[in-house]
């Protein structure tokens, strides 16, 4: 394959990814990573720091959206950041110290874990009205969108934020090891722990997974794991593809929305675990 088809049918695939990422909260990381290094044999590391810089679009292209449709909780975003923030560097420092095998399952359980953890709360509980929670309510972290699958507006209180900040530096870890912007841990961290609604938490997912992979992207690129004319085509891409996404994300029924997380994690983290294994 000449280096032009190659770069056009990694657009096309990047734009798919993009969709993807954008509707479930987890960035197009966690799709492009994979169809980098299992379909097109891209070395893990390049496909990594190709992945953390799409991410970077991902955020930009996919926030903007939700932030107008009030989706986003920008105050749990700006909160849970600093967590995320400080993990990311943490992990962007230690990643040229880990094999590429145990990338390769270290990604590949992460996800297993976060597709089994939304699988177990596949109804849709109702939202959380008061919380006990002294710092989200000092914080004034509770929040409303109108969800326009039905027409209402859903109002929600935020709880669990200590064990949300701890789960949070775990996702900005894992973010800078595998470059996957971290949303599939951050959408059930704030889901599962925070009680906050799975829309939500997707919209406030994309929020801050960009900064995250900001803050990683420079150890990145100082390293030279950052390829621009494999880069380029996979960021436009899935920029394209996470605006497209974040059009459809309020429209979409939650269930349908938990069903869709499930399983593309689900493929992904057997596909990876495979080639760790194997």
């Amino acid at each position: 394959m000449s280096p032009f088809h190659f770069e056009i049918l990694l657009f096309v695939v990047s734009i798919f990814a993009g969709v993807l990422g954008s509707l479930v909260g987890i960035g197009g990381g966690a799709v492009i990573v994979p169809l980098l290094t299992l379909v097109f044999h891209v070395d893990i590391r390049l496909a990594i720091g190709a992945s953390i810089v799409s991410v970077i679009a991902t955020s930009s292209g996919a926030a903007v959206a939700y932030v107008r449709e009030k989706m986003t909780n920008i105050r749990v975003g700006m909160f849970l950041e600093i967590a995320t923030t400080v993990g990311a560097v943490s992990g962007a420092i230690i990643t040229s110290y880990v094999p590429d095998r145990l990338l390769f399952i270290l990604f590949g359980l992460i996800l297993a874990y976060s597709g089994f953890s939304m699988y177990k709360k596949h109804k849709e509980p109702e939202p959380l009205k008061t919380s006990t929670d002294k710092l989200a309510n000092r914080l004034r972290l509770d929040g409303e969108y109108i969800d326009k699958s039905t027409g209402e507006t859903v109002t929600y209180a935020v709880s669990g934020t200590k064990m949300g900040l701890f789960l949070m530096y775990i996702a900005g870890l894992v973010s800078a090891l595998l470059g996957i912007g971290s949303g599939a841990l951050k959408v059930p961290a704030m889901d599962l722990a925070m009680k906050i609604p799975l829309k939500a938490s997707s919209a406030t997912s994309n929020f801050m997974i960009g900064v995250t992979a900001a803050a990683s992207a420079g150890v990145y690129f100082s390293r030279g794991d950052i390829n621009p004319l494999m880069t380029g085509p996979v960021a436009i891409g899935i920029l394209i593809g996470a605006v497209a996404g974040s059009r459809m994300l309020s429209k979409l029924n939650s269930r349908y929305l938990r069903i869709i997380f499930v399983v593309v994690i689900s493929i992904i983290a057997l596909e990876m675990l495979q080639r760790g294994f194997s």
